[in-house]
Parts: C-alpha cells; structure tokens; sequence
C-alpha cells in the first residue's frame, strides 16, 4: 500500500528542488557586460611593443594568442573552480611548438628569449594557471636536462617534452627551505649502479601527473647539491595534492615524498654538482616568471577596458566617469613600464649582459605593480570583480603565488641588494656570525 505523501513532504520537496536549481549562466544573469569565456580583444599595447619584435617573434605571439583565446578562455573559470586541470588541452600546447623556448635541437623550437618571454605573456594573458603549468615543464624542467643533461639524457627526454608527449615537473622547494631552497635535506646516497633518495618535497607543479620529476638532493658524500631525472611509478615515490588553494587552482601542486628511491647512474644530471648550478637555470626562468605578472596585467587591463564599456550606471557607461578613466589610465601605464623592463631583460640576456640583480629587480619590481594593477581592476569592476567569470578575481587570487614564487618579492629585492652594494643581507647578523663559529 502506498502512503500518500503529506503536505510537508510536498513542501520540502519543492524546497529542495529550488535550492538545488544550477546556477543561471553568468551571460543571462547579467547580460551588460560580457564575461571572460570570450576573451576581450587586446588592447594594452598603447607603446606599440609589437614593432620592436621581430616577424617571428610576432607570429609566435599572435599563434599563442589565438589557441589560448579559443580553446582556455571558454573554459578556465570551471576548471579554476573546481582545482583541476584540463588535461585535454595539453595537445593544444603541442602544437603551438613553443616547448623547451630557446633550446636548440632535440625536436625544441630554438626561439629568441624575447619569443619565449612573449609567448609566456600571452599564455598568462587568459590564465595564469597555464602559464605555470608551462613555465615548470619548459623555463624549469626542459631547460635544466638542457643546459645540465648528458647527451644521452638530452636524446631520451627532451624530443617527447617538447610535444607534449609527455609533461615534467621540478622538484626543488621542501616543506623546511623555501627561500632557503640551498639548505635542502633530501638526500643522495650512492648505491651500486646508482642512487637511493630520500626525502621530501612541497609546492611542486605539476608533479601529480608529471611523467618526468627533476629533483634536487644534497649528496651525502660531497655535502653539494646533485641533480636527478626520476619517472613516475618508481617505486618509493609518492606525489599527493595540495587542496585549498586561493590561487592558481587549475596548477596541480603537489607534496613529493622519497623513500628509498633508486635512481640509475645514467639519470644523475652530470651537470648538477652544487646548488650554484642551478643559478643558470634559474636565471633564464625568473625572466620568464617576470613575463607572467605582464601577460596577467595585459588580460586585466583588456577585461576592464571592455567592461567599463559595456557597463552602464547612472545612464552612461563606467568608462564616461573620471574617476575610472584615470584608474584604466594608470593600469595602462602600469602595463607599458612592465613590458619595456621585460623587453630590456630579454635583451641584456641575449647580448651575455644580464646579471642575477637584473633579474631578480625585474621580477620583484614587475610583480610589485602587477599586485597595483590587478588590485585598480577589481575595483573597476565592482561586484563583479570577485567573479572567475569576469577575470579579475581570478587573476587577483593567482598574482599572490607568483609573487612568492620563484624567490619572493623580499628575496629578490635582497638578491639586488647584495649586487649594489657588495653586502649580503639575507640572514641576521647575529646568525650569520654564529654560523661562521
């Protein structure tokens, strides 16, 4: 016999039915402004940078731009919300034939680092998540088998990298040492035939699903930093997940645990034989990280401009009020600074000019006024400024890692300091004299 349901059943039914409906699509919600899944046209490049480029620079630049626009654009605010990546887009990358930037041979695309830096940029434009998912698979990973790889190393990997074949991270940064990234504690201990490593790892992107891991261990022979090639699956080697992100949610950073890892001889980074060797490596990445906050700021800016547009308050667009033009003047002007320093340290770099200091100056000034301009942009915007689907707050939560990452804004600041007046500062006085005891 079937019981008739009651009237409060008929209610909390109805209840739940209402407050289970999916959200209205954003474009119907608020139909006056057009949201970020179709991408704002360009329109930060006030200076007209593109005619100090070359026609091949130019063409990478606009490839990179018209694949991000169509195939991320649509889809960033989902996968940024639910912290996934869309691994369908990986053979989007591909085919842009950008991995491995400036190295030459091995199947990679030999660009200029002015190339690397723009492609970078336009990545970054529409998701800064993509951008660090590239940079540590191609300005980290690639670049330290290229510049620290035997030949046989460079033989195996690089080629499939540099397709997207199969996808790298690097493993530097350990729940203990972040600035302090010289003092690490994961060790190397040689074996027969090769290597047992040991320890742990933390903030590594990419290292989830990355079939390549290039990790940093402190040899217990030499006391000296070492460079390994390790493949996923080996046994003793675990990567999990960070949850709980507020920024760059669709980059996959994980905690790396070691146990009793063995490496083969052949994977040892002949290359790597302390931590200043990683120096190299580093300095052309922190170019390529400075070009993210440029590429973040160019995407704000066009998100803004388009929007004080469309926007009406008051019976005229935001973009007739004052106030707001001179909030958009000076994101603008914001932009054109960063792109002229980033331009500069791409040519001191290709001309053998380029020091430690430019580059750390470069990305922590760069970063500095990114954190500006992204802050006037989520204003412009009003309610609609802490919205994926708007740009802004996204690219407002994923600024604060790249700030921090690839040396903090303080370190980089100290890396400089250290350049100009021949005094390091990056310990106390008192602890640098107890470690000279």
């Amino acid at each position: 016999m079937t019981v008739p349901p009651t009237q409060d059943d008929v209610n909390k039914n109805e209840r739940t039915n209402y407050f289970n409906s999916p959200a209205m699509d954003v474009s119907l919600a608020f139909p006056q402004a057009t949201p970020a899944s179709t991408f704002p046209p360009c329109t930060s490049d006030y200076y007209q940078f593109d005619d100090l480029l070359t026609p091949e620079e130019q063409a990478v630049r606009l490839r990179v731009r018209q694949c991000l626009e169509k195939h991320v654009a649509p889809i960033m605010a989902e996968y940024w919300e639910k912290a996934e990546f869309p691994f369908h887009v990986i053979p989007k990358f591909g085919a842009l034939r950008i991995a491995g930037g400036t190295i030459k041979g091995y199947g990679c695309p030999g660009l200029s680092i002015t190339a690397s830096a723009f492609a970078t940029a336009e990545i970054a434009r529409v998701d800064a998540s993509c951008s660090t998912f590239f940079l540590v698979h191609s300005s980290l990973a690639m670049l330290t088998i290229a510049l620290c790889g035997s030949e046989a190393q460079k033989q195996e990997y690089l080629p499939s990298l540099a397709e997207f074949k199969t996808v790298a991270c690097w493993a530097l940064t350990e729940p203990d040492y972040g600035s302090d990234a010289s003092a690490l504690r994961t060790t190397a201990t040689k074996v027969e035939g090769g290597w047992i490593l040991e320890g742990q790892k933390r903030w590594i992107g990419n290292s989830t699903f990355a079939d390549v891991l290039v990790i940093f261990a402190r040899n217990t022979t030499t006391n000296q930093i070492n460079g390994y090639i390790v493949k996923k699956n080996v046994p003793g080697l675990t990567a999990t997940k960070i949850e709980n992100k507020i920024g760059l949610r669709i980059v996959q950073n994980g905690d790396i645990l070691l146990k009793k890892v063995f490496v083969p001889d052949e994977d040892r980074l002949p290359g790597v034989n302390s931590f200043q060797d990683t120096s190299k490596v580093l300095a052309v990445s922190r170019v390529m990280v400075a070009w993210q906050p440029i590429g973040l700021s160019m995407g704000v800016y066009d998100m803004c401009h388009r929007y004080l547009k469309e926007r009406k308050q008051f019976g005229a667009p935001l973009a007739a009020f004052q106030i707001n033009q001179e909030k958009l003047v000076r994101m603008l002007g914001n932009v054109q600074a960063m792109v002229l320093i980033g331009w500069r340290l791409c040519k001191l770099y290709e001309k053998g000019k380029m020091t430690p200091g430019h580059a750390s100056l470069g990305k922590a000034w760069i970063t500095l006024r990114a954190r500006e301009t992204v802050a006037l942009g989520r204003e412009l915007l009003g309610g609609n400024g802490i919205l994926a689907d708007f740009l802004v707050a996204k690219a407002f939560g994923d600024l604060e890692p790249i700030y921090t990452f690839e040396g903090t804004y303080d370190i980089n600041a100290l890396v400089t300091g250290r350049e100009i007046t021949g005094i390091a500062s990056f310990k106390p006085a008192a602890s640098s004299q107890r470690s000279r005891l």
